[in-house]
């Protein structure tokens, strides 16, 4: 799987609370190596605005909501992301912006290969160059 895209996770209903789960290679293409979570973005902030080379992730907002910009080098698409049950798979090679952060939000990400400051494309028109090869 190569192309971003929305994936509905299991939800276990129960009156004491629901539950949702993420398990690598079954809701997920890829094994996890490492998790994040970003919290407490000031209004009008973003977060983001760079590529990877190797790096896949996926991300959902457990709580309050944001938006994903996701840039292939050809085109732009937005994913809203607002249930915790939802989430955004992005493979490598794709620039990223997340935005629009509701107040208390909270967005986990899970990402395929340990921290690698070398991995980051932060410079958008080597990302185009590269994204057109």
């Amino acid at each position: 799987m190569k192309t971003p895209k929305i994936i509905e996770l299991s939800r276990y209903f129960d009156p004491r609370g629901n539950l949702s789960v993420i398990e690598e290679y079954k809701d997920i293409p890829f094994k996890i190596e490492r998790s994040y979570w970003i919290y407490d973005v000031p209004g009008g902030e973003s977060r983001g605005g760079h590529a990877y080379r190797k790096n896949n992730e996926f991300i959902v907002a457990l709580s309050g909501s944001f938006d994903v910009v996701l840039d292939d080098g050809k085109a732009k698409n937005t994913y809203h992301l607002n249930r915790s049950y939802y989430g955004l798979y992005v493979p490598e090679g794709i620039w990223r912006e997340m935005c629009n952060f509701s107040t208390n939000s909270l967005a986990l990400v899970l990402a395929s290969t340990k921290y690698d400051e070398n991995d980051y494309l932060y410079d958008y028109d080597t990302f185009k160059i590269m994204s057109n090869e």
